[in-house]
């Protein structure tokens, strides 16, 4: 992954400091694609789910 944040967004998922919901805007914004948010989460992006309170 060369994107300039994927590493910080991925460090801050796993350590505990973002939840999969900032990891999921993050792909809205423009910052990691679809493909590094299933590398860092585990889920496809486009499922149309909101995973966000299962990680919780």
């Amino acid at each position: 992954m060369s994107n300039k944040y994927y590493n910080t967004i991925k460090s801050y998922y796993d350590k505990g400091y973002w939840s999969i919901r900032q990891v999921y805007d993050a792909v809205v914004k423009g910052r990691i694609t679809a493909e590094e948010y299933k590398a860092i989460t585990g889920y496809d992006f486009d499922s149309g789910e909101d995973e966000s309170e299962e990680a919780e």
